[in-house]
């Protein structure tokens, strides 16, 4: 059985940004498809392995949680950032802008209620905020 050409390769994968889950989970399931085949892969799958692992790398990289030695501030910045959110989009969270801005400053401390809605809003585990 002849083997696939890079183009169609490009054509079954369908390479882009990886900008969601599902995208990243689907993406790197092919990569490691990839991955596995070990020496048995032909020279246009290590072709689309290569780009696909830069792909995800680069998910990776955008998507990366500060050390865990951040504050819990720090971290919401860093979802917010990564997330395009904006400091209005925070209100439901907080009720009142004074909070939002001290919440994010780290002069107001992230309490579980607020953890919990925070984690359903950047749907992440509320523990983050701990």
């Amino acid at each position: 059985m002849p083997s696939a050409t890079y183009q169609q390769l490009l054509r079954e994968t369908l390479p882009q940004v990886i900008e969601t889950d599902e995208q990243y989970q689907q993406i790197g399931a092919r990569l490691g498809d990839l991955v596995g085949k070990g020496r048995s892969r032909t020279p246009d799958e290590t072709k689309i392995m290569r780009l696909l692992a830069l792909l995800v790398e680069d998910y990776d990289r955008r998507h990366a949680m500060p050390p865990d030695y951040s504050t819990a501030a720090e971290r919401l910045q860093f979802l917010m950032e990564h997330s395009g959110k904006t400091p209005a989009d925070l209100l439901p969270v907080f009720g009142q802008r004074s909070h939002v801005n001290e919440a994010l400053n780290g002069k107001r401390p992230i309490g579980a209620q607020h953890a919990r809605k925070l984690g359903k809003l950047f749907r992440v585990d509320p523990g983050l905020f701990f």
